[in-house]
């Protein structure tokens, strides 16, 4: 088994980095140019997805960067929406994904279809994790795996649960 050198530094760096920084299609100044389907992942190397030890830092950076990414989209009012989904238990497909409206692209407001406010997970950890967030709407599905949609209550976004 390979053994992961530099794990205290990558997780110590976790806590610390702002991933903003390195995005290039993100400009603060100009929200209405971001690409469209634009979304962060935080746990490229998969750490989290055999343990939830291992998992809990990389939620708790993609959260502290929702929160960042949603006062950046209110101080612009580009009328994005920001949303994120949390699946079960592959960890590397958890991000942050931005709704892109643009006058040339039309209205692209995500549907929330067939999504309930009763759990569909099955990881204990990862329930407990997401039931001690604040200021989140909780809404759950099932496709391949289960998952947690998750977006500000006090966001201007909007999601047509039709």
């Amino acid at each position: 088994m390979k053994r992961h050198r530099g794990l205290k530094r990558y997780y110590k760096n976790l806590y610390i980095q702002n991933d903003f920084d390195k995005i290039t299609g993100l400009k603060f100044d100009n929200p209405f140019n971001w690409p469209l389907n634009l979304h962060l992942h935080f746990d490229w190397y998969r750490y989290g997805n055999n343990s939830f030890k291992r998992r809990a830092p990389h939620l708790d950076k993609l959260f502290r960067h929702f929160d960042l990414l949603a006062e950046k989209i209110n101080e612009t009012q580009s009328g994005n929406t920001l949303y994120a989904i949390i699946l079960d238990y592959y960890s590397g497909s958890d991000a942050i994904f931005i709704d892109h409206k643009s006058s040339v692209n039309g209205n692209l407001t995500f549907k929330v279809e067939d999504l309930s406010v009763v759990s569909t997970l099955t990881n204990e950890a990862l329930i407990e994790y997401l039931e001690k967030l604040t200021g989140y709407e909780k809404l759950y599905g099932q496709a391949n795996e289960a998952f947690c949609f998750l977006f500000k209550k006090d966001s201007d976004s909007t999601f047509d649960n039709q």
